[in-house]
């Protein structure tokens, strides 16, 4: 710089820098999850979150078992900035801005105490935007000490060797006009689901490395991915791409459709969002999710949706903490954007996921080859032209060919009749109710009682042995690679076997 370059020192006021920061968009979940993270990152492997409703009095209190902080390093941890997001961090460690612990506890409250002992030394300071509010200076006073009236609500930090507590006070951004005791339950039912997807590999499992207790209550994973589950769908092997920054490594999934699944587990399997939300990729920092689902912008010609055909589809992606700016990481942890080096490389893993979802989305889970990896005869076939898509009868499935075969005289009506159908298609209809219910309509017998399908296949059955002459091992055979028996191959195997006059 030229030495008689004239400048100013113009420091920020406090207050007005301080509730500016309040508005940058955390919801209380993601706010308390940044608390989490400072604890996990200090060695944590039990967090305890209390919420107490007392109206506007209410208070929420994160107590952990980590390492704790000296007097030094808790003022160093309670000052704005005091980390510069490029210096070099612990592989491990979960924070890059040194903002999270104040910005997340901003954004939810007007007064932020946190106390920790470290080999038997504690500490306490508080931020009080109200007190700040009320002086002219514009100074950053950090206070020493609980406020009056809330030593008790410090206390569980004296009862351990190591630890800190953080304590939430004035919530005005929370408990606000109208909101009520159910309204705080509700609010602690959302940051349990919250919690149960975005900790789960670090809460599940036999290497379980942390557990978070909301109110007493302990939190158990959600898992996006199914692993494990007797129906899933397809599972890519893991993929890793070296960078600059480290390695990302990269597995894809496809769940199974709703018919493969009880309706507990398709309830749990949406997880928080639901499953058109929860579909796309699956972000993760040191095990630790940052997105939770959504497509990262990628798409050929335009960026993909969230959208109902691609809803099985859900991509894990692991980064390294010193890919930080590099994906574009904000201050919340809550949105990130892979670089340009990587794009056409996730594209196309994200491309074949998003097809082979579909496909399993469009069969409701059947898998398309039939008996001994062959085809499975379909009653519908799409006829493409210049002027559009229609879909057509296939009067080769076995079921339309034998009615054919038998209609004599009334050939012509039953033609006419199947050609009415075809034109009368609700596409319209089943597009509609599809988008709004959130699920296609079921077709394929989906939850019909066993004895509807015997019926139907009792029928089909007898006309092929009897008027067709077909054996009954080439009926069987022919009905398991027929739509829709296809998805009944017990019942189909439990026809019987003599032959029929």
């Amino acid at each position: 710089m030229n030495q008689n370059t004239n400048f100013r020192n113009a420091p920020p006021r406090a207050g007005a820098m301080l509730e500016a920061l309040r508005g940058l968009g955390y919801t209380t979940a993601a706010a308390l999850a940044d608390i989490v993270d400072n604890s996990i990152s200090a060695g944590a492997t039990e967090v305890r979150i209390n919420f107490n409703w007392n109206g506007t009095s209410s208070w929420v209190a994160v107590m952990d078992d980590g390492r704790g902080m000296d007097d030094a390093t808790l003022e160093s941890a309670m000052r704005l900035g005091d980390r510069n997001p490029l210096e070099k961090r612990d592989s491990m460690d979960l924070g890059r801005f040194g903002m999270g612990l104040k910005t997340a506890s901003f954004s939810q409250c007007r007064r932020l105490t946190v106390a920790s002992v470290k080999d038997g030394a504690t500490s306490c300071l508080r931020w009080d935007l109200d007190a700040l509010a009320n002086q002219t200076g514009g100074d950053w006073l950090l206070f020493e000490g609980p406020a009056s009236g809330s030593e008790k609500l410090l206390e569980p930090v004296t009862w351990v060797s190591s630890g800190t507590l953080v304590l939430w006070e004035t919530l005005d951004r929370i408990v606000t006009n109208g909101f009520v005791a159910d309204d705080f339950n509700d609010l602690i039912d959302r940051v349990e689901s919250h919690f149960a997807m975005v900790f789960h590999r670090l809460l599940e499992g036999p290497r379980e490395r942390l557990k978070i207790l909301l109110n007493g209550k302990r939190v158990k994973p959600w898992d996006p991915f199914m692993y494990g589950h007797a129906s899933k769908t397809w599972e890519s092997p893991i993929e890793k791409k070296r960078t600059d920054s480290g390695v990302i490594k990269v597995a894809c999934h496809v769940l199974p459709h709703r018919d493969k699944l009880s309706p507990s587990e398709f309830e749990t399997g949406g997880g928080p969002e639901g499953w058109t939300a929860q579909q796309g990729f699956y972000v993760y920092r040191n095990e630790r999710l940052l997105v939770a689902g959504g497509w990262l912008g990628l798409g050929q010609g335009r960026a993909w949706n969230r959208e109902e055909a691609y809803r099985l589809a859900r991509i894990r992606l692991d980064i390294p903490n010193t890919a930080d700016a590099e994906w574009k990481i904000d201050i919340r942890k809550s949105t990130a954007r892979p670089p340009v080096s990587l794009r056409p490389w996730l594209t196309l893993m994200a491309e074949d996921t998003r097809e082979r979802a579909r496909r399993v989305f469009a069969y409701r889970g059947s898998q398309t080859p039939g008996i001994g990896g062959g085809p499975v005869e379909q009653a519908w076939r799409l006829e493409r032209s210049r002027t559009g898509v229609r879909y057509r009868i296939d009067d080769k499935h076995p079921v339309i060919s034998s009615v054919l075969d038998a209609a004599g005289p009334l050939l012509p009506m039953v033609k006419a009749m199947l050609r009415v159908v075809e034109e009368t298609v609700p596409v319209q209809r089943v597009w509609l109710d599809t988008a709004e219910n959130k699920e296609t309509p079921l077709t394929g017998f989906s939850g019909e009682a066993p004895e509807k399908v015997v019926s139907v296949l009792n029928t089909i059955y007898a006309d092929m042995v009897g008027r067709r002459g077909m054996s009954s091992a080439s009926a069987k055979k022919m009905l398991t690679a027929t739509e829709p028996f296809q998805n009944y191959p017990g019942l189909v195997a439990g026809l019987p076997d003599e032959e029929l006059s």
